[in-house]
Protein backbone atom coordinates (compact mmCIF):
# COMPACT_ATOMS: atom_id res chain seq x y z
CA UNK A 1 0.00 0.00 0.00
CA UNK A 2 2.90 2.10 0.89
CA UNK A 3 4.08 1.54 -2.77
CA UNK A 4 0.84 2.22 -4.59
CA UNK A 5 0.46 5.65 -2.43
CA UNK A 6 3.95 6.91 -3.37
CA UNK A 7 3.71 5.96 -6.96
CA UNK A 8 0.17 8.17 -7.41
CA UNK A 9 1.77 11.07 -5.05
CA UNK A 10 4.56 10.88 -7.64
CA UNK A 11 2.35 10.78 -11.12
CA UNK A 12 0.59 13.57 -8.94
CA UNK A 13 3.66 15.70 -9.24
CA UNK A 14 4.42 15.38 -12.44
CA UNK A 15 0.91 15.77 -13.97
CA UNK A 16 1.05 19.32 -11.91
CA UNK A 17 4.28 20.16 -13.73
CA UNK A 18 3.28 19.37 -16.83
CA UNK A 19 0.48 21.21 -16.86
CA UNK A 20 3.16 24.27 -15.80
CA UNK A 21 5.38 23.28 -18.84
CA UNK A 22 2.57 22.88 -20.84
CA UNK A 23 1.64 26.53 -21.30
CA UNK A 24 5.52 27.60 -22.45
CA UNK A 25 5.36 24.42 -24.86
CA UNK A 26 2.30 26.26 -26.60
CA UNK A 27 3.24 29.40 -26.49
CA UNK A 28 6.30 28.32 -28.69
CA UNK A 29 4.57 26.66 -30.55
CA UNK A 30 2.13 30.00 -31.35
CA UNK A 31 5.64 31.84 -32.07
CA UNK A 32 7.18 29.33 -34.80
CA UNK A 33 3.22 29.18 -36.29
CA UNK A 34 3.72 33.34 -36.58
CA UNK A 35 6.65 33.52 -38.07
CA UNK A 36 5.84 30.53 -40.74
CA UNK A 37 6.68 31.58 -44.40
CA UNK A 38 4.67 29.76 -46.54
CA UNK A 39 5.30 30.01 -51.02
CA UNK A 40 1.65 31.53 -51.07
CA UNK A 41 4.18 34.78 -48.73
CA UNK A 42 7.03 34.73 -51.06
CA UNK A 43 6.62 33.13 -54.18
CA UNK A 44 6.68 35.76 -57.59
CA UNK A 45 4.55 35.57 -60.48
CA UNK A 46 2.21 33.37 -58.81
CA UNK A 47 -0.38 33.02 -60.93
CA UNK A 48 1.58 32.77 -64.16
CA UNK A 49 2.27 29.20 -65.76
CA UNK A 50 4.74 27.78 -68.41
CA UNK A 51 3.69 29.45 -71.79
CA UNK A 52 1.75 32.27 -70.38
CA UNK A 53 2.16 35.57 -72.30
CA UNK A 54 1.41 38.60 -71.09
CA UNK A 55 0.84 41.86 -73.05
CA UNK A 56 3.10 44.52 -71.96
CA UNK A 57 0.52 48.05 -72.63
CA UNK A 58 3.62 50.09 -70.80
CA UNK A 59 6.36 51.22 -73.81
CA UNK A 60 8.89 53.14 -71.64
CA UNK A 61 11.57 55.66 -72.95
CA UNK A 62 13.57 57.46 -70.12
CA UNK A 63 12.49 61.24 -70.07
CA UNK A 64 15.03 63.92 -69.21
CA UNK A 65 14.50 65.74 -65.70
CA UNK A 66 16.26 68.67 -64.45
CA UNK A 67 19.72 67.75 -62.46
CA UNK A 68 19.90 65.12 -64.89
CA UNK A 69 23.37 64.61 -66.09
CA UNK A 70 23.87 64.18 -69.51
CA UNK A 71 26.53 62.90 -71.86
CA UNK A 72 26.40 64.24 -75.35
CA UNK A 73 28.86 63.20 -77.86
CA UNK A 74 29.15 64.69 -81.30
CA UNK A 75 30.69 63.00 -84.59
CA UNK A 76 30.30 62.96 -87.92
CA UNK A 77 29.93 59.69 -90.66
CA UNK A 78 31.96 61.49 -92.90
CA UNK A 79 35.49 61.39 -92.20
CA UNK A 80 36.90 64.84 -93.07
CA UNK A 81 34.35 66.48 -91.05
CA UNK A 82 35.34 65.24 -87.69
CA UNK A 83 37.26 68.43 -87.03
CA UNK A 84 34.48 70.65 -87.38
CA UNK A 85 32.52 68.47 -84.90
CA UNK A 86 35.41 69.27 -81.92
CA UNK A 87 33.87 72.08 -80.98
CA UNK A 88 30.46 70.42 -80.23
CA UNK A 89 32.22 68.86 -77.47
CA UNK A 90 33.37 69.00 -74.09
CA UNK A 91 36.94 69.52 -73.40
CA UNK A 92 37.27 65.97 -71.51
CA UNK A 93 35.96 64.48 -74.51
CA UNK A 94 37.34 65.55 -77.51
CA UNK A 95 39.35 63.33 -79.43
CA UNK A 96 37.90 60.39 -77.22
CA UNK A 97 36.23 57.56 -78.82
CA UNK A 98 31.94 56.82 -78.66
CA UNK A 99 33.26 54.31 -76.22
CA UNK A 100 33.92 56.90 -73.83
CA UNK A 101 31.04 59.02 -74.89
CA UNK A 102 28.98 58.10 -71.25
CA UNK A 103 31.76 58.81 -68.69
CA UNK A 104 30.84 61.39 -66.13
CA UNK A 105 31.78 64.92 -67.29
CA UNK A 106 28.64 66.11 -68.93
CA UNK A 107 25.75 68.42 -68.95
CA UNK A 108 24.02 69.08 -65.61
CA UNK A 109 20.13 69.99 -66.47
CA UNK A 110 19.44 72.89 -64.35
CA UNK A 111 15.92 73.59 -62.58
CA UNK A 112 14.30 75.21 -65.71
CA UNK A 113 15.03 71.95 -67.60
CA UNK A 114 17.59 73.65 -69.89
CA UNK A 115 21.87 72.95 -70.57
CA UNK A 116 24.10 75.38 -72.01
CA UNK A 117 25.59 73.27 -75.34
CA UNK A 118 28.79 74.54 -77.22
CA UNK A 119 27.66 76.95 -80.06
CA UNK A 120 24.27 76.09 -79.99
CA UNK A 121 23.46 77.88 -76.73
CA UNK A 122 21.07 77.15 -74.54
CA UNK A 123 19.02 73.91 -75.01
CA UNK A 124 15.51 72.72 -73.51
CA UNK A 125 15.75 69.07 -72.72
CA UNK A 126 13.70 68.50 -70.37
CA UNK A 127 10.47 66.39 -71.51
CA UNK A 128 12.83 64.62 -74.20
CA UNK A 129 14.09 61.18 -74.68
CA UNK A 130 17.49 59.94 -75.10
CA UNK A 131 17.12 59.46 -78.69
CA UNK A 132 14.48 62.33 -79.28
CA UNK A 133 17.63 64.91 -78.26
CA UNK A 134 19.88 62.89 -80.09
CA UNK A 135 16.86 64.11 -83.09
CA UNK A 136 17.24 67.55 -82.41
CA UNK A 137 20.53 68.18 -81.74
CA UNK A 138 21.38 66.59 -85.24
CA UNK A 139 18.59 68.73 -86.88
CA UNK A 140 20.02 71.99 -85.62
CA UNK A 141 23.64 71.14 -86.14
CA UNK A 142 22.28 70.54 -90.66
CA UNK A 143 20.02 73.37 -89.83
CA UNK A 144 23.00 76.00 -88.94
CA UNK A 145 25.00 74.07 -91.39
CA UNK A 146 27.71 73.31 -88.88
CA UNK A 147 27.74 69.81 -89.73
CA UNK A 148 26.72 67.77 -93.25
CA UNK A 149 26.15 64.38 -91.72
CA UNK A 150 26.43 64.81 -87.87
CA UNK A 151 25.85 61.48 -85.63
CA UNK A 152 25.28 62.32 -82.22
CA UNK A 153 24.53 59.89 -79.19
CA UNK A 154 23.70 61.22 -75.35
CA UNK A 155 23.54 59.17 -72.45
CA UNK A 156 21.89 59.40 -69.19
CA UNK A 157 25.19 59.76 -66.70
CA UNK A 158 23.29 59.58 -63.39
CA UNK A 159 20.61 56.94 -64.31
CA UNK A 160 20.39 55.32 -60.57
CA UNK A 161 17.43 53.51 -58.57
CA UNK A 162 17.74 54.00 -54.91
CA UNK A 163 16.41 50.32 -52.76
CA UNK A 164 15.20 51.09 -48.92
CA UNK A 165 14.32 48.44 -47.18
CA UNK A 166 14.59 46.62 -43.97
CA UNK A 167 17.75 44.55 -44.71
CA UNK A 168 19.80 47.86 -45.38
CA UNK A 169 20.08 50.44 -48.18
CA UNK A 170 21.72 49.92 -51.45
CA UNK A 171 22.53 52.33 -54.79
CA UNK A 172 21.67 50.14 -58.30
CA UNK A 173 23.29 51.83 -60.78
CA UNK A 174 21.53 51.15 -64.52
CA UNK A 175 23.46 51.37 -67.44
CA UNK A 176 21.39 50.75 -70.33
CA UNK A 177 18.78 53.15 -69.32
CA UNK A 178 15.97 50.68 -69.10
CA UNK A 179 15.74 49.34 -65.50
CA UNK A 180 11.77 47.43 -65.02
CA UNK A 181 10.69 46.79 -60.87
CA UNK A 182 11.74 43.05 -61.25
CA UNK A 183 15.17 43.84 -62.47
CA UNK A 184 15.96 46.71 -59.46
CA UNK A 185 14.62 43.26 -56.50
CA UNK A 186 17.35 40.89 -58.46
CA UNK A 187 19.92 43.69 -58.33
CA UNK A 188 19.24 44.52 -54.71
CA UNK A 189 20.09 41.16 -53.74
CA UNK A 190 16.03 39.91 -53.89
CA UNK A 191 13.46 40.83 -51.12
CA UNK A 192 13.69 39.32 -47.59
CA UNK A 193 11.26 36.62 -46.26
CA UNK A 194 10.11 38.86 -44.15
CA UNK A 195 9.25 41.22 -46.44
CA UNK A 196 5.57 42.47 -46.65
CA UNK A 197 5.65 41.65 -50.60
CA UNK A 198 1.69 44.09 -50.83
CA UNK A 199 3.38 47.07 -50.07
CA UNK A 200 6.36 47.30 -52.18
CA UNK A 201 6.63 50.76 -52.58
CA UNK A 202 8.26 53.16 -55.39
CA UNK A 203 8.47 56.61 -54.56
CA UNK A 204 8.80 59.16 -57.76
CA UNK A 205 8.70 62.70 -58.18
CA UNK A 206 6.06 63.96 -60.77
CA UNK A 207 5.47 67.55 -61.65
CA UNK A 208 7.07 68.13 -58.17
CA UNK A 209 5.59 66.31 -55.88
CA UNK A 210 6.56 63.23 -54.59
CA UNK A 211 4.12 60.16 -55.25
CA UNK A 212 4.18 56.60 -53.80
CA UNK A 213 3.20 53.78 -55.48
CA UNK A 214 2.55 49.95 -54.04
CA UNK A 215 3.28 47.14 -56.22
CA UNK A 216 2.79 43.48 -55.72
CA UNK A 217 5.72 41.05 -57.28
CA UNK A 218 3.83 37.84 -56.60
CA UNK A 219 1.46 39.13 -59.31
CA UNK A 220 1.32 39.37 -63.25
CA UNK A 221 -0.72 42.76 -62.82
CA UNK A 222 2.44 44.05 -61.76
CA UNK A 223 3.72 44.24 -65.75
CA UNK A 224 1.06 46.51 -66.72
CA UNK A 225 1.86 48.87 -63.68
CA UNK A 226 2.47 52.69 -64.73
CA UNK A 227 5.51 52.23 -62.54
CA UNK A 228 6.49 48.80 -63.31
CA UNK A 229 9.08 50.62 -66.00
CA UNK A 230 11.07 52.62 -63.37
CA UNK A 231 12.22 55.89 -63.87
CA UNK A 232 15.81 57.71 -62.67
CA UNK A 233 16.18 58.66 -59.25
CA UNK A 234 13.05 56.17 -57.97
CA UNK A 235 13.27 55.05 -55.06
CA UNK A 236 12.16 51.25 -54.25
CA UNK A 237 11.22 51.08 -49.80
CA UNK A 238 9.95 48.67 -48.28
CA UNK A 239 8.95 47.19 -45.08
CA UNK A 240 8.70 44.03 -42.94
CA UNK A 241 5.97 42.09 -41.89
CA UNK A 242 4.21 43.66 -39.15
CA UNK A 243 6.28 46.85 -39.20
CA UNK A 244 9.19 44.30 -39.78
CA UNK A 245 9.75 43.21 -35.80
CA UNK A 246 8.27 39.25 -36.15
CA UNK A 247 11.78 38.11 -36.98
CA UNK A 248 13.34 40.04 -34.21
CA UNK A 249 10.36 39.86 -31.94
CA UNK A 250 10.17 36.35 -32.17
CA UNK A 251 13.84 35.43 -31.99
CA UNK A 252 13.86 37.60 -28.51
CA UNK A 253 10.62 35.70 -26.60
CA UNK A 254 11.66 32.49 -28.11
CA UNK A 255 15.04 33.33 -26.18
CA UNK A 256 12.81 34.00 -22.98
CA UNK A 257 10.53 31.04 -23.47
CA UNK A 258 13.60 28.40 -23.99
CA UNK A 259 15.10 29.95 -20.91
CA UNK A 260 12.11 29.15 -19.15
CA UNK A 261 11.07 25.93 -19.89
CA UNK A 262 15.11 24.92 -19.27
CA UNK A 263 14.11 26.35 -15.72
CA UNK A 264 10.89 24.16 -15.40
CA UNK A 265 12.52 21.11 -16.67
CA UNK A 266 15.48 21.80 -13.92
CA UNK A 267 12.87 22.24 -11.46
CA UNK A 268 10.45 19.35 -12.36
CA UNK A 269 14.21 17.28 -12.43
CA UNK A 270 14.94 18.14 -8.79
CA UNK A 271 11.25 17.65 -7.94
CA UNK A 272 10.78 14.56 -8.99
CA UNK A 273 14.39 13.37 -7.65
CA UNK A 274 13.57 14.62 -4.39
CA UNK A 275 10.00 12.86 -4.65
CA UNK A 276 11.99 9.45 -5.77
CA UNK A 277 14.79 9.79 -2.75
CA UNK A 278 12.33 10.07 -0.36
CA UNK A 279 10.16 7.03 -1.21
Amino acid sequence: MHFLTDKKQTMKHNKRHIRIALPAVLATALLLASSCITPAKVNYLQDMYQGSQIELENKFEAVISPYDELSIYVSCFSGFEQDLAKPFNPVQNQNQGISNAGQRGGYLVDVNGNIQFPVLGELHVAGLTRLRLQDTIAALLKKGDYLKDPYVMVRFNNFKIFFLGAEGGKVINVTNERCTFLEALAQSGDLSPFTKRSRVAVLREVNGKMTMRYLDPRSSRVFNDPYFMLQQNDFIITEGVNGGTVRSEVSYWLGWVSTGISLISLITTWLVYNSVSNQ
